[in-house]
């Protein structure tokens, strides 16, 4: 059966008549009745009654309607695919603004060298505001904190926090240090810090309110301060592990303080396990941080 007759008899279904369809398809009125009649022949049975004004569909008629409309669907869909094929595919993709910017910048860069199919779209953005944009369809991926229920696939690693002070410094060179050691020394805080809290309950429960010197959003220029003298801070050990200016500044554990932080690649809204249709970028996210400092808990 020719895809040109099912065509054709949609088109007299629509006009109601042989004129107007022969018009629309662009074909002269006796070429689209021998279309027609060509159809009947192949299908063995009459699909229309014709008038002197009017056609209108015979049972066998109403019955083939659907499937002829669904075929042409089908049609219209493989060539819409066709024409997409080798086109740039777009991810979008959420970035937890407190995420080393280093790790990020050299898995991007990665991940775009060896897939140059990918169109990429970035945004940062809190914890919050990337589970909003995830829920509504705006990224279809974010590397974010785990969500409540948390698929065991989709956790890429676990890392503690480190506090940094100048290079050269009387606290540099220990691999850790008591709380009571930072009685007289300033502090730089990042605003955005997820254990934030729980930081300022650590030192108030030891009696130690350090001066506040700096507070800012942007991780790299809060360890730009700690580099510059201005106090010191707690980070991510990945922030800290990744930063290209590591000979400005030293770095220790805190006694007692055994808070943690996971990162999760998250899915949007659809996006299930097996089903991807990005499967190429989460097997190249594992596969980065699979590779990362064995130091870390890598899952």
């Amino acid at each position: 059966m020719d895809l040109y007759l099912i065509r054709y008899f949609l088109a007299v279904v629509e006009a109601g008549n042989f004129t107007r369809a022969a018009k629309n398809q662009n074909v002269t009125q006796p070429t689209l009745s021998a279309g027609i009649k060509k159809l009947e022949e192949q299908v063995g049975l009459s699909l229309f009654e014709r008038t002197n004004k009017r056609v209108f569909l015979t049972d066998a008629g109403s019955n083939f309607l659907p499937h002829a409309k669904a075929v042409v669907h089908q049609i219209n869909l493989a060539q819409q695919a066709l024409k997409e094929t080798g086109r740039r595919k777009l991810i979008r993709i959420g970035i937890l603004i407190t995420v080393a910017e280093e790790l990020i910048s050299q898995f991007i860069g990665n991940f775009a060298l060896k897939h140059p199919d990918y169109e990429i779209e970035i945004v940062d953005g809190t914890e919050r505001e990337l589970n909003n944009r995830l829920d509504e369809r705006m990224i279809d991926y974010a590397l974010s904190l785990p969500r409540p229920g948390q698929e065991e696939d989709q956790i890429l690693m676990e890392e503690g926090y480190s506090f940094a002070v100048q290079a050269g410094s009387k606290l540099a060179g220990k691999a850790m240090i008591s709380p009571e050691e930072l009685v007289h020394h300033n502090m730089v805080v990042r605003s955005r810090c997820e254990v934030l809290s729980e930081t300022s309950k650590y030192f108030t429960s030891h009696n130690i309110r350090p001066r506040l010197a700096y507070r800012t959003r942007d991780d790299s220029r809060a360890l730009a301060m700690v580099s510059a003298g201005i106090g010191g801070g707690l980070f991510p050990d990945s922030v800290i592990k990744t930063d290209p200016n590591q000979s400005r500044f030293d770095h220790f554990k805190l006694e007692g303080f055994d808070q943690h932080r996971s990162l999760a690649l998250l899915r949007g809204e659809g996006l299930k396990s097996g089903e991807s249709v990005f499967q190429e970028f989460e097997d190249e996210v594992r596969s980065f941080f699979r590779d990362m400092d064995e130091n870390w808990v890598i899952f």
